[in-house]
Formats: structure tokens, C-alpha cells, sequence
């Protein structure tokens, strides 16, 4: 069995400019599982098996070492920099004026690019919680969603793309009632919007709404995110790769339910982005996509297990007087406030 696969037989998604995107990429979030090192290792193997599309953040702390193995796969001619799509976000912490562009330059810096190919925001919310802290952690300054605040930050980021450093922007954890808040206030429309999205949590209305503008969906945690933090486990969590529609598809193609959830996703139009650091496993990720669809019975026995089971709830990003969790999601269709 071939150890790479030709980037050209991976299935593409558009956004609406027009321009194609691999339907799957490499996330690189493993900050709580994964060392920097191990995470670049595993973008270096898989620019070599054939992916061309990468999901980093700077919060994720491994830009710098990522940034070396882009440099030297550049350097060396086993891939071009416009054959590479490479995201990036800002984190919560840089919401003030002009920070945006500082934390660009800095995540610039350390991927050793002279641009992005699309920048997000990371959440809506200029909550900052300290990396590795657990599920009860608070910060007394985190503030519940603004429109105007948002969109001080958005207008940074249109200025980003109006200066050549990012081709495209782009949102991230919105919720209908933000984006229908935000969006026809935004002078340049977000090409992609990153969200929680897998067999359990499909987010069927939003999802919908998204498509419905052209918004390209791009779906973190798409196997369920197994390895998640602790601090984003609870009782009550459903296993995306126990849910016997899916594991009743893997059966039938004799492949790992984790595959089956990259093929539904994949299938259904979202750009899963799931991480693995293990050559074999990113491998079968990126094979699963090109061969060996799911059946249409199979794909409409997946939409229907759907669980709404949200496994990152966010509630590090918490305001004071804030009920729970759910206060982040707008669950009744209105935007919370303080």
C-alpha cells in the first residue's frame, strides 16, 4: 500500500471567491497531549504523505516549531508555499486595539510565512484563560459577547487582508444569533467559520446557515476529540466511534469508525481537521477521503444519531454572573448578556 498520497486525489471544497480547498486538513491542536515537537513532527510527515492543508492557533504554543518544518519543506523543494493552505488564529488575549496585527506578525514570524492563507478569530469573546488550566478555572476580567468589541476586532482583521498579510478571514465558536448580529455589519464577509462538528454534534442550523452564505465550515473535533483536555470531559459524553450507526458503517467497510467520521464529514461538505501524530494514523485519514464513499443510506443513518452532545463547552471563558456553559451558546436563540 502507497505510503503517500497524490494531493491532486484528495476532494476539494470552494469557497465563495471561487477557489478550492483540500476537504481535509491537519489540526495541530495537542498542546495538552503532545509536545511542540511532537505536533511539527507530525506536519513535517504530513506535508510528505500528501496534505496541504494546515489548522494552527498561536494559543496551541507550537507555531515556532511548525514554522521551522514549513521552512524547511519550502527550502527543500518537497512543497511550494501556494501549494500549502495554512490557517491561523488570534487568541483571546489580543482583542485590543492594534493587537490583532501584533499577533499576526508574531504567528507570521513563527511559521516563517510572509502571509496566511486565511486568519481567524479564535473565540468571540476576549475571555483569556491560563494554557493548561482545569475546568473550574476563572478569569475575573472575561466579559460576555459584544458587538461592538467584536467587530473593533473584525475591522482589524479586514485591514489584515486590505495589507496582503492574510488572504482570506475568517470566524471561529459563533453561534447563529452572533453571526446574524455581526455579519452585515462586516465590511469583508468571513470566508470560513472553524466549529465544534461530529457524528454526536452536528449543529445541523448553523451548519445550514453557514452554507446557505457561502460560509465554508471547517469542523474541529471531528472524531470526537478523544484526547481532548480534561477539563473538556463530563459525564454524560458520547462516544462518536460507539455510536452504532457509525460503527455499524465501519463494519460494513471493514475500516476504523474514526475513518467513518472523516468520511461523513468529508461527505457532507465540512473540512474535518483532525490531529494524529502517528504517521499510519494521518495517513489513513487522508486515504479514507479518496476511496470508498459511505453509501447515501448510511450517510442519512449518520445525520439521524446525531446526539447534540457539545464536548467543548468553553466554560474557562466564563463571566462573572454567568449560569453555566450553555450562557456561551445563546441556546435560546438570543445572545447572552452579562
Amino acid at each position: 500500500m502507497a505510503d503517500t498520497i497524490d494531493p491532486k486525489l484528495v476532494p476539494k471544497r470552494s469557497l465563495a471567491s471561487g477557489e478550492t480547498i483540500p476537504c481535509i486538513g491537519l489540526g495541530t491542536f495537542g498542546s495538552d497531549r503532545y509536545s511542540p515537537e511532537e505536533v511539527s513532527a507530525a506536519v513535517s510527515g504530513a506535508i510528505r504523505v500528501g496534505y496541504r492543508l494546515f489548522d494552527c492557533a498561536s494559543v496551541y504554543g507550537n507555531e515556532a516549531f511548525i514554522g521551522e518544518v514549513f521552512d524547511k519543506a519550502f527550502k527543500s523543494g518537497t512543497v511550494k508555499r501556494e501549494e500549502l493552505f495554512i490557517n491561523s488564529k488570534v487568541w483571546n488575549n489580543m482583542y485590543g486595539k492594534g493587537n490583532v496585527l501584533l499577533s499576526l506578525a508574531k504567528t507570521l514570524k513563527d511559521l516563517r510565512l510572509d502571509y496566511l492563507d486565511s486568519y481567524m478569530v479564535h473565540w468571540p469573546f476576549p475571555n483569556y484563560h491560563a494554557p493548561g488550566c482545569d475546568g473550574d478555572a476563572r478569569n475575573p476580567d472575561s466579559k460576555p459577547f459584544s458587538v461592538e468589541r467584536f467587530m473593533g476586532v473584525w475591522q482589524q482583521m479586514e485591514r489584515i487582508v486590505d495589507r496582503g498579510l492574510a488572504r482570506y478571514i475568517g470566524m471561529s465558536n459563533m453561534t447563529i444569533p452572533k453571526l446574524k448580529a455581526v455579519l452585515s455589519l462586516c465590511r469583508i464577509q468571513p470566508a470560513m467559520i472553524e466549529m465544534e462538528m461530529h457524528p454526536a454534534f452536528q449543529q445541523p442550523e448553523l451548519y445550514q446557515y453557514c452554507v446557505d452564505r457561502k460560509i465554508l465550515v471547517i469542523g474541529f473535533c471531528p472524531l470526537g476529540s478523544p484526547n481532548r483536555p480534561d477539563r473538556d470531559k463530563a459525564p454524560g459524553d458520547v462516544v462518536d466511534t460507539e455510536i452504532p450507526e457509525v460503527a455499524a458503517a465501519a463494519k460494513a467497510h471493514g475500516i476504523h469508525p474514526a475513518l467513518v467520521c472523516l468520511k461523513w464529514a468529508a461527505q457532507r461538505g465540512q473540512v474535518p481537521i483532525p490531529l494524529s501524530v502517528h504517521e499510519k494514523n494521518y495517513l489513513a485519514n487522508l486515504r479514507c477521503v479518496t476511496e470508498d464513499p459511505l453509501t447515501d443510506a448510511e450517510m442519512a443513518a449518520i445525520a439521524k444519531a446525531d446526539k447534540n452532545c457539545r464536548l467543548i463547552k468553553g466554560q474557562v471563558f466564563l463571566w462573572e454572573g454567568a449560569k453555566g456553559w450553555e450562557d456561551l451558546w445563546d441556546l435560546d436563540g438570543k445572545i447572552t448578556a452579562g
